[in-house]
């Protein structure tokens, strides 16, 4: 819903009742992770995607029902055999999408949605997509850390569903659980799906040059929250990074250190760090090793690494730490612009996260998409 989520609730705030449809669970190579989400207007307009072109037209179908007083309901696009090209996935993929009416009546805490996702306050979603009474079918409960607002249908569902839902919640998973009718842990019957809203991940890129300004446009384009820090004021600037979310003037090291100590860095934080001068480079890189981030990474030939290396044992740092490190960093493409090296640094983050080889695909036999 992320993706469509500004239109939804202008809609919603004028009243009119909008068709979603949410991708809420893949099998095999879908192109849409769950939570992607297409909307139909009552004037017939689409806005976002569910599944890249392949499930559109019917998707839109549904909507369009819903929108005429058809109740929600959940759809399983795949290929058919007869007509692979009708509604199915020509990628080889199955996807269930949950078709819903969205407006003030059946969804009137999407307000609470919207303000939290601006505020990046983290927030899931709960919604069910299932159940024997088509009454609960479309229910939504919200979901914070330390409150809930909304309902399922029945206190007992609802307490059922909180924890499971905070656990999704705090690793920043999307995706259906089943439980029984009442929320029992052991049946079949109701299936909620869990949509949740973390906060954008960081990416911290030291040292303000020309790779930094590209590393930064491509961290944005990946969905990240982009910070370029260096000590030198004269070259860390908005005018030099335009675009950039934040621009900060510190040294790496203590920049760093601060935003641990505010639990403003996590599991999820990615660090490139492109100064190329042991001063900056060494104190940072220690201060990274030592923390619980997604990514470590420091730009420089054999020699600079081996030289950071011996730097950084006389730190103190272990092995252990050390293999955090991806340096030299990025991919082997080949790269040579600031452009092409932020492309294979992009390519290592996405291969590190998704369990990818980084080999041309084909080069490659069976599924294209790897599972967590």
């Amino acid at each position: 819903m992320r993706d469509v989520l500004d239109e939804l609730t202008k809609r919603w705030e004028s009243g009119e009742s909008i068709g979603l449809g949410t991708v809420v669970a893949t099998f095999r190579s879908a192109p849409r992770p769950p939570g992607a989400s297409m909307l139909v207007t009552s004037e017939g307009e689409a806005f976002g995607s569910v599944s890249g072109g392949c499930v559109e037209g019917a998707v839109y179908e549904e909507a369009t029902a819903v929108l005429e007083g058809s109740e929600p309901v959940v759809r399983r696009y795949g290929v058919s055999d007869d007509d692979a090209f009708a509604v199915g996935l020509t990628c080889g993929g199955i996807l269930d999408v949950f078709v819903e009416k969205v407006d003030r009546e059946t969804f009137p805490e999407l307000d609470e949605v919207a303000a939290s996702v601006r505020a990046e306050e983290p927030v899931a979603v709960v919604t069910v997509v299932e159940h024997p009474d088509e009454a609960k079918v479309g229910a939504h409960l919200l979901v914070w850390r330390e409150r809930s607002s909304g309902g399922l249908g029945s206190p007992r569902i609802d307490d059922a569903v909180l924890d499971d839902a905070r656990g999704m919640l705090a690793s920043g998973r999307s995706g259906v659980i089943e439980y029984g009718p009442e929320g029992q842990r052991r049946g079949e019957g109701l299936r909620v799906f869990v949509n949740s809203f973390e906060p954008p991940p960081r990416m911290l890129v030291f040292g303000a040059i020309d790779f930094a300004a590209a590393m930064a446009r491509m961290g944005g384009f990946l969905g990240y929250r982009v910070t370029v820090c260096d000590a030198r004021p004269v070259f860390a600037t908005h005018s030099r990074f335009p675009g950039v979310d934040d621009v900060v003037v510190d040294w790496p090291h203590r920049y760093l250190e601060a935003e641990a100590a505010a639990g403003r860095v996590d599991e999820r934080t990615a660090v490139m760090v492109l100064t190329h001068d042991p001063k900056f480079d060494v104190p940072v890189l220690e201060a990274a090793l030592r923390l619980n981030l997604g990514y470590v990474g420091a730009m420089g030939s054999r020699r600079t690494h081996d030289d950071r290396l011996k730097r950084l044992r006389e730190q103190g740092l272990t092995e252990e730490e050390l293999t955090k490190l991806s340096s030299p960093i990025g991919l082997d493409l080949g790269a040579r612009t600031p452009e092409e090296t932020a492309v294979s640094i992009a390519a290592e983050l996405i291969a590190l996260r998704w369990g990818g080889k980084g080999v041309r695909l084909t080069d490659v036999e069976g599924p294209i998409h790897h599972h967590e």
